[in-house]
């Protein structure tokens, strides 16, 4: 099954990470949708226990939103940042791009894949030339 969700980017999604301590960073609102049957989709996937698979960084945040309102349908902000050591609850799995140094979105799949093995990810990447940022290769993190 597959269901779509809504999240409009703002500008700062790109802006690097200044601080070294991630948890004094404070990260932009963006409106967010998820509609009913949306929402109904999500909650009978993880009631049957069957993986929520993200399709790019934006379907993660709205995803993690909805779970900590109960999956129940919404329309509003966001300014949930994710990064290593958050506890998903909603993602079980993500496709993505390569994303920029000192970004948000690279803490975000950090925080799904775990530092080291993103770090081996991309060396991997360089190493074998793969383009890299918003209209580069992607990956499957599992």
């Amino acid at each position: 099954e597959m269901t779509f969700v809504t999240l409009h980017v703002g500008l700062d999604t790109f802006k690097p990470v200044e601080v070294e301590d991630i948890t004094l960073h404070h990260i932009h609102t963006e409106y967010v949708e998820l509609t009913e049957d949306a929402a109904r989709l999500i909650r009978a996937a993880k009631a049957e226990g069957r993986r929520v698979i993200a399709v790019g960084t934006t379907s993660v945040r709205v995803l993690e939103t909805a779970a900590r309102r109960g999956f129940a349908a919404f329309s509003g902000n966001t300014d949930l940042f994710i990064y290593p050591g958050f506890e998903f609850r909603a993602v079980d799995a993500l496709i993505t791009n390569f994303h920029l140094p000192r970004s948000s979105l690279l803490m975000l799949v950090s925080a799904l894949a775990g530092k080291a093995n993103i770090d081996r990810a991309y060396a991997e990447a360089i190493a074998q030339r793969y383009r890299f940022f918003s209209f580069g290769d992607a990956m499957f993190i599992t």
